[in-house]
């Protein structure tokens, strides 16, 4: 089954409370910083956000979490973004822009613009991948893999999680799905090199797969921690979208001293 971010409003609950701005002593480089979790959410005609499901509530819920209180963080789709620049209530400068959609608007300009594009021409992935690396890949909407990689790229490298599967019911997923000694060093290595091709930023991304007797089958890369990470808020595994905040944070940290 597919990794989607579908929308139902009249199933889904409000998330309220989308701005937090959180009070505590900042220190003087996070005063003038401000975190932006962008969704896949319309906008009303009254201006506000369509509600949430609830896994993309329970991911911008985790990710949230991870925010240090001293700064401020605000919730939009990306549908309503563009009237938010226009109007100047928000702008780029000093912004965190934490993506919780593969849909960005094009104008937004944040470290991990060029691989986001290139994880939504998923077929273009999949040739790449296929006469590139010689891995069989997902034909059009066909098959979908229920397998999903998380590998955290850092400036040390590269981290692998555990592998996360999606079970009968849409939406539920478990971690830690267990593969052959085989098959996990050829998607390690699938990963390794998709990543060094993309020259992806620092980030947690999401290898969507299947096994087809054993052998891995590419489906398409996700340059966050998309619904299947959620699996990783239980249990002994790492907080995915803790990480993700981490790489965020520290790619920002770089670009602010890089500008300087």
């Amino acid at each position: 089954m597919a990794t989607t971010e579908a929308l139902n409003p009249s199933q889904f609950s409000l998330l309220t409370n989308l701005t937090a701005d959180r009070s505590s002593s900042p220190n003087p480089q996070q005063e003038m910083d401000k975190v932006i979790i962008l969704v896949n959410a319309e906008a009303q005609a009254s201006g506000q956000m369509s509600r949430l499901s609830p896994v993309t509530e329970k991911m911008v819920i985790a990710l949230k979490n991870a925010v240090p209180k001293s700064l401020a963080v605000e919730v939009t789709g990306t549908a309503s973004l563009w009237s938010k620049m226009e109007s100047g209530k928000t702008g780029q400068n000093n912004l965190i822009w934490c993506p919780l959609t593969i849909q960005l608007p094009n104008w937004v300009n944040f470290p991990g613009k060029k691989v986001y594009q290139a994880c939504r021409d998923i077929e273009e992935r999949r040739t790449w991948v296929a006469h590139t690396l010689h891995y069989k890949t997902s034909q059009g909407d066909s098959s979908f893999g229920d397998l999903w990689l998380p590998i955290t790229v850092t400036s040390k490298g590269l981290e692998y999680g555990e592998v996360i599967g999606e079970g009968m019911i849409p939406n539920a997923y478990s971690q830690p799905i267990s593969l052959e000694r085989e098959s996990l060093k050829s998607l390690h290595r699938l990963a390794a090199q998709l990543l060094d091709n993309l020259q992806a930023p620092a980030s947690v991304y999401l290898l969507q797969f299947r096994l087809a007797h054993r052998e891995v089958v590419f489906d398409r890369l996700w340059p966050f921690p998309a619904a299947p990470a959620i699996a990783s808020l239980r249990g002994q595994q790492t907080d995915l979208y803790a990480a993700y905040w981490n790489c965020l944070r520290q790619q920002a940290m770089v670009d602010h001293s890089l500008a300087i």
